[in-house]
């Protein structure tokens, strides 16, 4: 098996065990806040973190070197969570997706002013492509645009945001301090806003939490182990594969069918995608390739970076 192939499988992997993982989000999400379900899913996920912690070994104390972009991706990353984790309770899981899918979208466009990336009028007329797609899922003026629906919304655009601040200040903050401050802050602002929403939990559904906590380490792990086998080319547009399990966790779990809407609107958001993220694959097609290096999923404080791991491992990410 080649080594494309490999980590094409990886990923492929890595992606379901994220679907599963949203299932999970979604049961719980039915019965409580989702603030409750991120503290607990960031208390958990302390453990996992301290194990990688460990392997940094390069000097320097927790201070941020760019504190202003720090607080503004910490606070991006924390109403991604819970933006993203409401938006999986209350809306079908494949409407969720096909909204999420606008991330790598948004990250082209906020390259522009963050990254000084020079996006030409092919990257434009993808991302417009894309940006439509989004209308066709979302349907303005046929149906009411619920609380969901924004919430899925501000979890891309945030998303993008966290993604492209990390490309810009990664290469001069160390890991540790980009995986913890999120990780601190959705633990403290989740346990400030616990006493309004709390319900007490059974062991089972606390163990289903740290399922949530488990599923998204492990799947960030096969992602690092794709990227290292595999081009990031090849790799990086297995994200997609994620509506093909919603679409079937959906039926299964919740007898949600994906309408036409939303199918065509997800076939657009994923033309497009696809389209930039190729494109950046060609040598001296972008600078900075913000879409392509690593790409996973967006951060929601409860798990790190996938480039985040990979630095700690010793490994930079591939191109």
């Amino acid at each position: 098996m080649s080594p494309n192939a490999k980590g094409a499988i990886f990923a492929l992997i890595a992606f379901a065990v994220f679907a599963t993982h949203d299932v999970v989000v979604k049961i719980l999400g039915g019965i409580y806040a989702p603030f409750q379900i991120l503290f607990f899913s960031v208390l958990f996920s302390f453990p996992l973190a301290t194990v990688m912690l460990m392997r940094d070994a390069k000097p320097g104390t927790l201070l941020p070197v760019h504190p202003w972009w720090m607080g503004l991706r910490t606070v991006a990353t924390v109403i991604t969570g819970v933006c993203a984790f409401y938006a999986f309770s209350v809306l079908p899981l494949a409407q969720v997706y096909a909204i999420l899918f606008a991330a790598p979208l948004l990250i082209t466009v906020l390259a522009i002013p963050i990254l000084g990336e020079t996006v030409r009028l092919r990257r434009w007329m993808a991302v417009t492509v894309g940006l439509v797609g989004v209308l066709v899922v979302l349907r303005p003026g046929q149906t009411d645009l619920s609380l969901g629906h924004l919430a899925a919304l501000a979890a891309a655009i945030c998303g993008a945001l966290a993604s492209i601040i990390v490309r810009k200040i990664g290469s001069k903050e160390r890991p540790v301090v980009i995986l913890l401050y999120p990780m601190v802050a959705n633990f403290v602002l989740m346990a400030c806003a616990l006493p309004f929403f709390y319900i007490p939990m059974p062991i089972e559904h606390l163990g289903m939490v740290g399922i949530i906590a488990a599923f998204g380490w492990i799947a960030n792990r096969l992602i690092i182990t794709a990227y290292q086998a595999g081009e990031a080319a090849i790799i990086a547009p297995m994200q997609y594969s994620q509506i093909i399990w919603a679409t079937g966790f959906g039926l299964l779990f919740f007898g949600e069918t994906i309408d036409g809407a939303t199918a065509l609107g997800a076939s657009i958001i994923i033309a497009s995608g696809l389209y930039i993220v190729l494109r950046e694959s060609r040598a001296g097609a972008s600078a900075t390739t913000p879409v392509l290096r690593t790409r996973s999923r967006s951060e929601t404080g409860t798990t790190p970076r996938v480039s985040l791991l990979m630095r700690l491992r010793g490994k930079e990410p591939p191109r």
